[in-house]
């Protein structure tokens, strides 16, 4: 009865929700800059009756939606916002009206998920027996916006959080859930190198830090087969190398920017020391300096079983077997809703966007685009989980 009810107010709710993304969608702002969405978002809220707070986290805003029962559990659903420095290479009507920005990664079908669950369960209070609390966030492509959000309070009195992220590989009206880790923990680090310059012709008077930093990237990619765990995945790209002054000079300087993935916490523990020693080995051998700066990033995402077996069930009831699969391999991409999870016990699915007979591009590509019959399996997922919630004990 009561899955039939949401089924049907989400039907009703269709020509809006696609007004909503499409709005949205013509309308993209970057990591930090969401200030016309979030007010966006704080108007339809304010309309569905919800306790809006704007300015969480910078640019985030929070909908409160109270339950009638007394159950004192409050459950959150973290939707994101932003969008990429992307030039859209869509023919969608509604393509991007801002030049170099572009919803690429289906933030505005997230933001979309959360207004329509929001307003969705407004109609359905009676049937809560506690609190809903939304978190529209900021900044999650430079891992960023959950911090804000934490930090401001977005956390506070949350017992267990959803969260969900569109993905092309999965058809439309296809749920994916993931048991434990979902996604990597990535950080960042920088290497210098220090030499000394000579003349080209005469290696032996210098010490050449291009050729250094060759054996120190050549020696990390080695020592990942030879000292890694091979069943605990660990990956490290160098994504940026500078350092020369002439195509004659021996280089004295190199820098080095990158990425590491990881995911298994003692893995992620031990990484600074682990290319410490490498680096200081090489470069002790050659009788060079160097400086590593490692920037710790977001966790691991790691799903906590109760909730996705929870997110299951309800996407099962609602969808039949056929169009829920479990993801047998965990993302080595990284996604700040890991920080919500240190907070308190959640879980991330993974929403079908797939179209069946068209090419499929990957997210974060200029012609990354969406089945939108996706959103009504995002929002119906969504506000039955969130009704299921309470149910269980």
């Amino acid at each position: 009865m009561l899955l039939s009810q949401i089924k049907d107010r989400a039907e009703r709710l269709a020509p809006r929700l696609l007004e909503i993304r499409r709005h949205l969608h013509a309308h993209p702002e970057l990591s930090g800059q969401e200030y016309q969405t979030a007010a966006y978002v704080a108007g339809v809220l304010s309309s569905c009756g919800l306790h809006v707070q704007e300015a969480v986290g910078k640019t985030g805003v929070v909908g409160e939606l109270d339950g009638q029962g007394n159950d004192p559990r409050r459950l959150a659903i973290r939707t994101d916002m932003d969008a990429l420095p992307i030039q859209e290479g869509t023919q969608l009507d509604f393509a991007s009206c801002k030049l170099g920005v572009m919803h690429a990664c289906g933030h505005d079908v997230h933001t979309t998920l959360g207004l329509g669950t929001a307003m969705l369960l407004s109609e359905l209070q009676n049937e809560l027996a506690g609190n809903v609390r939304f978190i529209f966030q900021p900044a999650e492509e430079i891992a960023q916006g959950a911090g804000w959000m934490v930090r401001d309070g977005a956390m506070r009195e949350v017992s267990n959080i959803f969260g969900v992220h569109v993905f092309p590989s999965i058809p439309a009206r296809s749920v994916g859930v993931r048991y434990g880790a979902l996604t990597a923990a990535a950080d960042d680090i920088e290497i210098f190198i220090q030499g000394e310059s000579g003349h080209g012709a005469r290696p032996h008077e210098a010490k050449d830090a291009i050729w250094i930093a060759a054996q120190v990237i050549t020696a990390l990619q080695q020592a990942i087969a030879r000292t890694q765990n091979p069943l605990r995945p660990l990956v490290l790209t160098i994504g940026q190398i500078n350092g020369g002054r002439a195509p004659n000079v021996i280089a004295d300087q190199v820098h080095m920017a990158g990425t590491v993935r990881s995911l298994h916490p003692e893995t992620h523990e031990n990484l600074p020391q682990w290319l410490e020693h490498i680096i200081a080995s090489i470069c002790q051998t050659y009788g060079a300096r160097y400086e590593l700066k490692y920037q710790r990033g977001v966790p691991s995402v790691q799903n906590d079983p109760g909730m996705t077996q929870l997110l299951e069930a309800a996407a099962r009831e609602a969808w039949g077997d056929e169009h829920v699969q479990t993801i047998p391999e965990p993302s080595l991409g990284a996604e700040d809703f890991s920080l919500y999870l240190e907070q308190a016990p959640g879980s991330m699915f993974r929403l079908g966007v797939g179209f069946a007979d068209r090419p499929n591009y990957p997210l974060h590509h200029p012609r990354f685009e969406v089945d939108e019959a996706a959103i009504i399996t995002g929002v119906v997922t969504l506000a039955y989980a969130a009704c299921k919630y309470w149910q269980q004990g």
